[in-house]
């Protein structure tokens, strides 16, 4: 009896470590409710917004260890800001140079917690060729059961603010317009 009992407990104790270990998964971004966006002042009368509509990437998480890794790429020949003639002048030499610049890339292997829930994610961000750093801060963030594709799906809302001149955006800068660009990122991601 009390060899089976422990033959029980070290079975029991082997399936609990195992199972905080299962939690890491592989994720791939669902490109129908993931959207990066951006805002950026003109002239202190509206805001300019537009996003992207082509993007690809993976992200691998673990809950129970606290990490996990982001890779987006994201493609700049698809921005939309709803004006073609608007949209042609963001893909031209003045501003994203999406010619020489085909791709945005977003690279992070560091997740912040606030409790279960992952509150920013922080990575290098390449834009024109340049790589600098960049925090994104969670707004909300949840994982759930998807009904309709059977598997786990987690994702949230992320922003930051950026100076576009620290990637060599320097377009109408000279004229008034700010270096400062919001960036929103809504992101969903599904287990493979």
């Amino acid at each position: 009896m009390r060899k089976s009992l422990f033959s029980l407990l070290a079975v029991a104790a082997a399936t609990a470590m195992t199972a905080g270990t299962a939690q890491a998964a592989n994720y791939g971004i669902d490109p129908t409710h993931t959207f990066v966006t951006f805002e950026i002042s003109h002239f202190g009368a509206t805001t300019n917004r537009a996003r992207f509509d082509k993007k690809q990437g993976t992200v691998e998480f673990d809950r129970a260890a606290k990490t996990g890794k982001v890779d987006i790429s994201i493609d700049t020949t698809s921005v939309n800001s709803g004006t073609p003639a608007f949209d042609k002048h963001l893909q031209s030499a003045d501003l994203f140079d999406a010619a020489k610049h085909p791709s945005i890339k977003f690279v992070s292997d560091k997740f912040s917690f606030n409790g279960d829930k992952v509150s920013e994610v922080s990575g290098q961000l390449t834009l024109l060729g340049k790589t600098a750093p960049v925090t994104l801060k969670a707004t909300q963030f949840n994982c759930y059961d998807s009904p309709m594709l059977k598997r786990e799906v987690c994702g949230g809302d992320f922003e930051t603010t950026i100076d576009r001149t620290q990637w060599g955006m320097n377009y109408g800068v000279e004229w008034g317009f700010p270096k400062n660009v919001r960036l929103v990122v809504q992101i969903e991601a599904v287990k493979q």
